[in-house]
């Protein structure tokens, strides 16, 4: 039986000392309820702010993200997957190099389902555009999804059409100018349940808060790390740490920068470079070692025989050398996206 919403804000909103953190039952119920708009846009504005400054556990993200997908739209039921990548943060200092290397993998035979979102006023590349650029547009439901990957080896779908209630709480950033839990949310939401998911984040520790939440609600095969700007991309210029969760068990794993000093970032970012880059039209350093070290770590989150290697040194090198020889096998005579 639900609790009268009202009481979840006292519980949170008592201060530092007072204040209390939701049991994973209790976020539960909290967002089930704004899933089924049963709280007044007072009380939905004061909870996520509340949580916005105060930050959320992984208990209280656990129960969000299992209320939150009880309502992925059933237009996209049954659609399978092999890798779930949520993709919400936007570029702004690099190009989305990690759509190329989502192109190499898939031209591997990787089925790979990526949804996002664009948010109001954050002057931020989104890959709708950069995908609306090569006359690629979101699928709608699951026919279009599905023929993306008959065609592409990738589908992508805007948050909106997954999971229009999730949507419309990340664009109320346009009314608080800042972001709630529902950008989180959304990146943990793996809404075809893949049995593989992907999330990139920015700040720090997020990365295990992640991981935690997916130990609690029995996710497997999850990988979480600090991509460049937020996304789901390997920044070349510093190590990242990968944390993961796997049947209940924890791994991490250690992948050090792709380059030995830092690069110049781009005046401006020019779309048309992603082709040309594959095309081997344009060579730029940076972007061809984001994007082996975004396979590389792709390929430690769902190569089996990587996998055993169990968090391991090793493990790095092997990943490294495959995706690079996956990178250069690519076929760099045609662009992919016609």
């Amino acid at each position: 039986m639900s609790v009268p919403f009202k009481q979840y804000i006292n519980l949170i909103a008592k201060g530092q000392r007072a204040g209390k953190t939701l049991t994973q039952e209790q976020a539960f119920d909290a967002m089930q309820q704004i899933m089924q708009d049963k709280v007044t846009p007072e009380q939905l504005g004061a909870f996520l702010m509340l949580l916005r400054v105060r930050e959320e556990t992984a208990e209280e993200l656990a129960g969000f993200v299992q209320a939150c997908r009880d309502y992925v739209n059933p237009e996209f039921d049954g659609l399978s997957v092999d890798l779930d990548m949520g993709c919400y943060a936007g570029k702004r200092r690099h190009l989305p190099w990690f759509l190329l290397a989502v192109l190499a993998l898939a031209g591997q035979g990787l089925k790979i389902a990526i949804h996002g979102t664009a948010e109001p006023d954050s002057k931020r590349l989104y890959l709708k555009d950069c995908l609306a650029e090569f006359g690629f547009k979101p699928a709608q439901n699951k026919t279009e999804a599905e023929a993306q990957l008959a065609n592409f080896g990738f589908c992508y779908q805007e948050l909106e059409q997954v999971h229009p209630k999730l949507d419309k709480l990340i664009q109320l950033r346009a009314l608080f100018g800042l972001r709630s839990p529902a950008n989180t949310l959304a990146r943990m939401l793996n809404p075809f349940s893949a049995p593989y998911s992907l999330h990139g984040v920015h700040h720090r520790h997020f990365d295990e808060r992640h991981i935690d939440a997916a130990q609690i609600t029995r996710d497997n095969n999850v990988l979480c790390f600090r991509g460049e700007g937020g996304e789901i991309e390997f920044n070349p210029e510093r190590e990242a740490k990968l944390h993961c969760a796997r049947s209940g068990e924890r791994a991490f794993y250690n992948v050090p920068p792709g380059l030995e000093s830092w690069q110049v970032k781009p005046r401006e970012l020019d779309l048309n470079s992603i082709k040309q880059v594959w095309l081997k039209q344009e060579q730029n350093e940076y972007a061809e070692q984001a994007v082996i070290g975004t396979i590389s770590i792709i390929l430690l989150l769902t190569d089996s025989d990587i996998y055993k290697l169990n968090g391991s040194e090793e493990a790095v090198k092997q990943s490294k050398f495959k995706a690079e020889q996956i990178w250069q096998q690519r076929n760099s005579a045609n662009w992919p996206l016609k």
